[in-house]
């Protein structure tokens, strides 16, 4: 096994995000294949110019869920 193995931390659990606007969740661990954006693509990797496909909100209009 090698260092990198042994100090592995293990990955943070995916998160939904909430459009404040409309109520549209995005799904980290589904991404939105449809629109060019993988399963298990993060939040903060979503490109920022994106916007919400039900209501053209911005990224800035989603908040995180708590589940």
């Amino acid at each position: 096994m090698s260092s990198n193995e042994t100090n592995a931390q293990p990955a943070a659990p995916f998160q939904t995000w909430m459009c404040l606007i409309c109520g549209w969740v995005y799904d980290e661990a589904a991404g939105m294949p449809d629109e060019g954006i993988a399963p298990g693509t993060r939040w903060a990797d979503v490109p920022m110019n994106w916007t919400c496909p039900e209501c053209g909100a911005r990224k800035d209009d989603f908040e995180m869920t708590v589940m």
